[in-house]
């Protein structure tokens, strides 16, 4: 129940970032800090969190937020979000050194956040994808045949009479082999329209590196390529590597990764961009299509975060489809189930859907 009171100031709360006045830029939160302090103060007193996290991105977008960001009284005021993470991130090469160590507090927050929603889920999929990969002909255990791939390959055994299967040979799940046994290279578009997906990719690959049957690669890129790889070992520092705002060079990026790849059948990677490409477009096309050949398994998420249907470039979208590229848009929660199928080399058509 809203206290006696309370929705005169929800009202003024939300009249001060949708208004008339908030429209002209005259009146509402005036980009005064004092007052952005107070309306926050207020947001987050009369309105659940998800709300809340609304209202804040509504604010940085219409109000100019992002430079009262500066401050690291403001910071502090501040619900923390991915939203405002990836603010953050865009505005990391001109926070003044007081205000360094407060947004870097506000993105550990959002990260362990993340961290203790999903990063259990995405290492024990994970493992459990590499496990059932690890294939063998003669399974010591029935816990360890692998029944849909055993069903499979003995279809034509089947007896119509007694509607049933007759296994001639059993497929079985590999444990306990050692060693690399997958290559993953995340490659992530940094231009400012993809902040959410730049934060999620950085947070996964830091728990994709943790993985020791995992060799995991971390490529940003605009319109130049940048390796973050030896920072996986702490996501704040892999999302504060990051330069969100420029171009964007799929090409480059694609043809950087190429370099990357060793072992072409046991390499999976997934490329997070929008596809509005700055480079050669014909030339990323063909660059796609040679690391198909390859043996590569190349996925294109055009949006890893929970903002809906992405905007992308349609005509990229096709033409990379068409060379076998599953292209898709990916939340977050369901990143653990689509590594582990990238890396079992399953269909993937259920995530398009």
């Amino acid at each position: 129940m809203v206290p006696r009171g309370a929705d005169k100031k929800m009202d003024a709360a939300l009249d001060a970032l949708y208004g008339e006045k908030a429209g002209r830029r005259r009146g509402g939160l005036q980009e005064s800090a004092p007052q952005v302090a107070r309306w926050l103060g207020d947001i987050r007193e009369y309105f659940p969190g998800p709300v809340v996290r609304v209202l804040q991105q509504d604010a940085i977008e219409r109000l100019d937020l992002g430079r009262l960001l500066l401050e690291p009284e403001m910071l502090e005021a501040v619900e923390p979000d991915v939203h405002l993470v990836g603010v953050l991130l865009s505005l990391n090469s001109v926070l003044p050194e007081r205000a360094r160590e407060t947004a870097r507090e506000v993105v550990r927050r959002v990260v362990r956040e993340v961290e203790e929603r999903l990063e259990q889920r995405l290492r024990s999929a994970v493992r459990g994808a590499l496990e059932r990969s690890a294939r063998v002909r003669r399974p010591r255990r029935q816990a360890d045949v692998d029944w849909r791939r055993t069903v499979h390959a003995n279809l034509r055994n089947y007896l119509p009479e007694r509607r049933t299967v007759v296994p001639e040979r059993l497929v079985g799940f590999g444990r306990g082999t050692q060693g690399v046994r997958r290559d993953v290279i995340l490659c992530v578009d940094q231009s400012g329209s993809m902040a959410p997906s730049v934060v999620y990719a950085g947070i996964f690959g830091a728990a994709l590196a943790s993985v020791p049957a995992l060799r995991t690669s971390l490529v940003a890129f605009d319109t130049a390529v940048a390796d973050l790889t030896d920072r996986l070992h702490d996501p704040v520092e892999v999302l504060f590597g990051t330069q969100l705002g420029g171009g964007t060079d799929v090409h480059r990026a694609l043809a950087y990764c190429q370099g990357l790849v060793s072992r072409p059948s046991e390499t999976v990677v997934v490329l997070v961009s929008d596809l509005y490409e700055g480079g050669p477009r014909e030339e990323m096309l063909r660059r796609a299509a040679a690391l198909v050949r390859s043996g590569v398994r190349l996925i294109t998420l055009l949006a890893l975060s929970d903002d809906g249907a992405p905007a992308y470039d349609h005509e990229n979208a096709a033409a990379l489809t068409a060379l076998g590229v599953p292209v898709f848009a990916c939340t977050p929660d369901r990143f653990p189930d689509l590594i582990a199928a990238a890396l079992e080399h399953r269909d993937l058509t259920p995530f398009t859907s």
